[in-house]
Parts: C-alpha cells; sequence; structure tokens
C-alpha cells in the first residue's frame, strides 16, 4: 500500500453522498485544514502541502480525516501514506482506508490495503465486514463471497459472525435475498447458522414480501435452533410478512402457537401488526389480534388504543369501540381528542341520535370538543332524528364557548328550523348570526325564502326584513 500509485477510479461513482468537512462544524483546526488540502490542492501538490503545515497527524485526526475524505480517494491515499510516515497507523485507520477504497469501488487498491494489513498484522474480521459490504453495495455479490472463501488464507477464521455479516450485507441491498439463501445453503453444512442467521434472511424475505420463501426458512429455524424468547427479531419478520402478505390467518396461528411456547414477540410487533390490519380494514383480525396481545399482559399505548378504535368505529362497530374506551383507563391510556371524536363521529354516521347527546355531554364533561365538522354533523343528524332540542344545545355550547368556525353548523341549524317549518326560530337564530358576524350562505336565504314563502303573508315580511339585515350584513 505504501508503494503504490494513488487509485484512479475507474468505475462509475457510488450514488450516494459521502460526509465532508464543510458541514462537520465540531472539527479541530488542524483536522480541517487537511480536509481542506485533500478537497482542493491538486494531486501532484498534495503531499507537499500536507508536509509543509508541520501538522503531526496523530491516530484519532487521520481518522476523523478519513472519514470525511471520502469523495477524494486518490487524494485520501496520499494523506494516509504522508501520515505512516510519522508513526504507524491503527489498525481503525487502516480499516477506514479499506472501507474508503471500496465504497469508491477501487477494489484493487483496497486489497492491496488488505494484504498491506496482514503484513503489519492488524487485519480482523471488522476489515472482511467492510469489504462484503463494498462488493454488495456495487452489486458484486459472487466477488463478495469469494472474500468471504479466502478470509482464511488471511489468517481470519471464517465463522458464524463472518457469516452473518455477509448475509446481512447481501440482503441490505434491494431484491437480493435469494443471493444471500444460495451462500446460506453452501455454508450451512460447514458452519451451522444460529437464530440471527435466520433472523437476516426472514428480515430480507419481508423487505421483499416473499411468504413462501419466509415459510421455508422459518420452518428450518424452528428445526435447527428452536423456541426462544431471545429471537424476537425473527419472529417480527415472520409474522410481518405473513400479515403485508394478507396472510392474517396465517399470522394468528402461529401467533397462538408461540404465545403457548412463551415466545410471543413485543409490543413493537403488535403496534406494526395493527398499522397493517388498520391499512386493510381487517376489524374481525386486529381484535383477534388484540386479544392475544392483551391477554399475554402486554399493554397498549394512546396510540394503539386510537388505531384499534378508529378500525372499529370505521366498521360502525360501537359497541366494541365503547368498550376499548371504558378499558383505556385501566391501562394508563387516557382518552384524547382523537379518540372522543372517532367515536362521537361514528355515532353520528350511524344515526345513534340517543348516545349522540349522551356521549356529547361526556366529551365536554371530560373537556374534549367535537371537532367543527361533528358538530355540524351531530346538528343535522339531531335534526333529521328528531330530536332539534339536543341540537339547540350543542349549538348554544358552540357560541358560549366561543368556537370557530361554526359557520357551517350556523347553516345547518337554520336548515333544520326550516324543514320542522319552525320560522319564528330561524329569524330569531338567523339575526343572531348575522349579528354575530356568521356567515349565513345564499343558498341557506334561498330556502329560507322557499319555506317562508309557502306560509303566507307574514312569514314573507320576516323573510324580507331578514334580507335585508343579511344584505346589509354581506357589504
Amino acid at each position: 500500500m505504501a508503494g503504490a500509485n494513488p487509485p484512479q477510479p475507474a468505475n462509475p461513482q457510488p450514488q450516494h453522498p459521502f460526509p465532508t468537512y464543510h458541514t462537520a462544524l465540531d472539527l479541530p483546526l488542524q483536522a480541517r485544514l487537511l480536509c481542506e488540502i485533500i478537497d482542493t490542492v491538486p494531486i501532484h501538490d498534495i503531499e507537499a502541502r500536507l508536509a509543509s503545515t508541520q501538522i503531526k497527524p496523530e491516530p484519532e485526526m487521520v481518522q476523523q480525516v478519513l472519514k470525511l475524505s471520502y469523495n477524494s480517494p486518490s487524494a485520501a491515499v496520499k494523506f494516509f501514506r504522508w501520515a505512516g510516515l510519522a508513526r504507524k497507523h491503527s489498525e481503525h485507520s487502516w480499516n477506514l482506508m479499506v472501507d474508503l477504497l471500496g465504497k469508491n469501488r477501487l477494489f484493487e487498491p483496497m486489497w492491496d490495503a488488505v494484504r498491506s494489513m496482514k503484513q503489519e498484522g492488524v487485519l480482523s474480521l471488522t476489515t472482511f465486514v467492510s469489504v462484503f459490504g463494498s462488493y454488495c453495495a456495487a452489486g458484486r455479490f459472487g466477488e463478495a463471497v469469494m472474500s468471504f472463501d479466502v478470509m482464511e488464507r488471511y489468517g481470519i477464521q471464517p465463522d458464524i459472525i463472518a457469516v452473518n455479516c455477509l448475509l446481512s450485507a447481501i440482503c441490505r441491498e434491494d431484491n437480493q435475498t435469494e443471493k444471500a439463501l444460495e451462500f446460506f445453503e453452501k455454508i450451512k453444512a460447514k458452519i451451522p447458522p444460529d437464530a440471527d442467521s435466520f433472523a437476516i434472511l426472514l428480515e430480507g424475505w419481508e423487505k421483499e414480501g416473499n411468504v413462501a420463501k419466509a415459510k421455508t426458512t422459518f420452518g428450518e429455524m424452528v428445526i435447527r435452533v428452536g423456541w426462544s424468547p431471545l429471537y424476537i427479531s425473527a419472529y417480527d419478520a415472520f409474522l410481518n410478512t405473513l400479515l403485508c402478505g394478507s396472510q392474517a390467518d396465517e399470522a394468528i396461528k402461529f401467533l397462538q402457537v408461540m404465545k403457548g411456547k412463551n415466545c410471543l414477540p413485543g409490543l413493537k410487533f403488535f403496534s406494526n401488526a395493527l398499522d397493517i390490519l388498520v391499512k386493510q380494514n381487517d376489524s374481525a383480525r386486529a381484535s383477534l389480534l388484540w386479544g392475544i396481545m392483551v391477554g399475554s399482559g402486554l399493554v397498549p399505548n394512546l396510540i394503539m388504543y386510537n388505531a384499534m378504535i378508529g378500525l372499529l368505529c370505521n366498521n360502525n362497530d360501537t359497541d366494541n369501540a365503547f368498550r376499548l374506551l371504558d378499558a383505556m383507563v385501566f391501562h394508563g391510556a387516557f382518552p384524547d381528542s382523537l379518540t372522543y371524536n372517532m367515536i362521537f363521529e361514528c355515532l353520528i354516521k350511524n344515526k345513534k341520535v340517543r348516545q349522540v347527546g349522551k356521549f356529547f355531554n361526556e366529551m365536554i364533561k371530560n373537556e374534549w370538543n367535537p371537532t367543527p365538522e361533528n358538530f355540524t354533523a351531530a346538528i343535522k343528524m339531531l335534526f333529521d332524528g328528531d330530536d332539534p332540542g339536543m341540537a339547540i344545545e350543542i349549538w348554544d355550547y358552540m357560541v358560549q364557548n366561543s368556537i370557530s368556525p361554526r359557520d357551517d353548523a350556523a347553516n345547518v341549524l337554520i336548515l333544520g328550523f326550516c324543514s320542522l317549518g319552525r320560522l319564528t326560530e330561524v329569524r330569531r337564530f338567523a339575526e343572531k348570526m348575522i349579528d354575530g358576524k356568521i356567515i349565513i350562505s345564499e343558498s341557506t336565504m334561498t330556502k329560507v325564502k322557499n319555506a317562508c314563502y309557502k306560509e303566507g303573508r307574514s312569514a314573507r315580511e320576516m323573510y324580507d326584513n331578514l334580507l335585508r339585515k343579511w344584505k346589509s350584513s354581506c357589504l
């Protein structure tokens, strides 16, 4: 490495950006100066400029500079060589150099550095993990596997940790879990897999949504390593794959088995699973999942309660929504505005006239107001459901508590009185609304006119007076 010419990037550069010294706000002054030389000085003048600084590059400084020089690999090699003249590089600095070259797809110089590390006695598994990752990021999976195969030649024993690092590097890339499986099948007779090996593959199948492969891998996992509460990440990945693959019944069956083995996943899985079932609008299976979770002693949080209550309300299951609402406080999850408004909206939508009034009073007692949209919808539904008294009570609450906007609710209230032929209240409420700068729409005024003109002369005069007041408010 020390005598090699600086590498020239023959291959296209990777697409992802590397960090630079420009954004490293806490970088020491001397390290910043070295980074600036690497970044701006012509390649042939770099070593002279570095020497002219008379900076003594300590290992920590070398590492700081290398981490911020991935965009300038040729200059970084010059810097590395210059810094090595003052003192031997640390293992960490060598590993950074290998990573820098690999991430820039300069694989021949990368291997020169690996060979130099062997000579220096600082080569380790960490080095090969970097090599695996660089080859996989470049889409050169065969060479990543070949790197694993030559580890012993470099004095590094290929063990299950190395296997898992390579599996992870392959699966990190999109749609490559099949290649990871090929390597797994080849190596498992020589180096028996552990739970982490299966977890990595299962997470790969989860990312790709491959239910069939996930089932096969999970089956082999159970045979080879058995059951354990320590394998939660593998279980999570497998169950998520089933759920996302529209196999919720299978997922729930496996959950029941896992519960019997005392190997249930944690709250994070149940939260993710609930999100999936909510998106699928699957309240029946979500309820089964919920029962397993709560029955196992796991305590749902407010977000999970709201997700479940929202799903039940979306399926018009107000009875179970109320049951969850009552249970929340016992688990320390106190209902909020969203909780109450989802249930209130569901009651309105299902025309539960008596329950709407009762629930409205419970909401305001607990200091949670309906949304303006729910105020409007409730007033309309109560008029349609022959309970104008409750509609007026809700409107009065809006006025007394200065809830805004209330234009829509005001118009609905006026139209409700029109539909009942209660024109005296139309006039009384409309005049107060106009005085209160509430906007009564033109279409509402047209319907008031139609209702008044059907009732005779006095009603017409009432409307004409109201119209004049309305027009003057619009000026």
